[in-house]
């Protein structure tokens, strides 16, 4: 049976553009959404016009019984998740002193505890057959700092230290852990910042435009790819120069 390939969040933006990017790989993928059902479908349809394996799975990555489902049902339908993409995330802008429980809650449940039990619940064959591959999707902002959005820059630090610390602790069962750290992307994420902000953006960037989701999703095929089978524990800021 084939292996597969599991990317949270991928029924637009960075998601999308990853699951495209490792079906036309090779890899049967599962396409995660929440509430955008008819994109998720839409590019399971496209992919499997292409010839490609793929499926849909609706499932809150904050919610653990449902993540351990989708894993379960994935590895039945495609085969065992042996590449997961950790991609699920909510972003917004909020000064910290009025950050309710709620909202910092939800930070950390999505954007770090999602990729916590998508973790978990792929671990067990990764572990068991000695071979896999896990990539976070973390941020500039998680290397950088934020104004105004330190609970979305707090969890994005997080999943950099997740990357780093699990990288050691999986090395020895041949399982590798890489983190891509996305800048300014254009983004539905992004776009509510305006145009005249992203226009900014795009000129304090480096090479002078904001990226596209396919530079993310090059950048995860790559570690995903055996060209990566002697890096792990590392931290990729696919951000056009923006932090260096």
């Amino acid at each position: 049976m084939s292996r597969s390939a599991l990317i949270t969040g991928s029924s637009r933006g960075i998601g999308r553009a990853v699951a495209a990017a490792l079906a036309r790989e090779g890899w049967p993928v599962c396409v995660n959404y929440l509430e955008h059902k008819e994109a998720a479908e839409s590019l399971v349809d496209l992919l499997r016009s292409e010839g490609r394996m793929a499926m849909a799975f609706r499932a809150d990555v904050a919610d653990r019984a449902a993540v351990n489902e989708m894993v379960r049902a994935a590895s039945e339908t495609l085969g065992p998740v042996e590449l997961l993409v950790n991609n699920a995330g909510v972003a917004g802008q909020c000064l910290f002193q009025d950050i309710t429980d709620a909202l910092w809650e939800r930070y950390l449940g999505v954007n770090l505890g999602g990729a916590r039990n998508a973790i978990q619940a792929a671990l067990p064959h990764m572990i068991s057959e000695k071979r896999g591959c896990i990539v976070n999707i973390s941020s500039i902002w998680g290397l950088r700092g934020a104004s105004c959005e330190t609970a979305y820059a707090c969890t994005k630090a997080a999943l950099i230290g997740l990357t780093r610390s699990l990288a050691l602790e999986l090395a020895p069962s041949n399982i590798r852990v890489n983190c891509v750290a996305p800048g300014v992307i254009d983004t539905d994420m992004v776009q509510v910042l305006g145009e005249e902000t992203l226009r900014d953006l795009a000129e304090q960037t480096p090479l002078g435009r904001l990226g596209t989701p396919e530079d993310v999703a090059h950048a995860v095929a790559f570690f995903a790819s055996e060209r990566a089978s002697f890096l792990t524990g590392q931290v990729l800021a696919a951000d056009g120069g923006f932090i260096v």
